[in-house]
């Protein structure tokens, strides 16, 4: 059973940045894909990035480069950067693993079997 720890959210105002972190058990960082996900509520959990097993990423179209997605295989951490933050980013973010897969990282989140409790992140005007 693979556990997940978010933690990195916060209230901020539009332009700043945050760096989300989650903590990975066992040796899941290393050999499955690792993705963020976002959810508001009303509305269906997004993918926001992915990273494989080999550190390939891969992000959602509406990211346009203001997140980065890495991991720190040593200490079994995943991040999230975001950068030039927009109100519209306030959401519940989420980390998510799952053993079916290494590559090709899906942004489905029907697709992930372990989660995270989540960090809230909150961009004010």
């Amino acid at each position: 059973q693979v556990q997940l720890v978010e933690s990195g959210g916060g209230s901020v105002q539009a332009g700043g940045s945050l760096r989300l972190s989650c903590e990975v058990s066992l040796d899941a960082i290393n050999n499955y894909c690792m993705a963020w996900f976002r959810q508001t509520p009303g509305k269906e959990r997004e993918g926001v990035a992915g990273i494989e097993r080999d550190g390939t990423t891969n992000y959602a179209r509406f990211i346009r480069g203001r997140m980065t997605i890495s991991k720190d295989t040593a200490k079994n951490v995943l991040f999230l950067q975001i950068t030039a933050l927009k109100p519209e980013d306030t959401a519940m973010y989420y980390c998510a693993t799952d053993p079916q897969w290494s590559t090709a990282c899906p942004m489905i989140h029907e697709e992930y079997e372990f989660w995270g409790q989540g960090t809230q992140v909150t961009v004010s005007s």
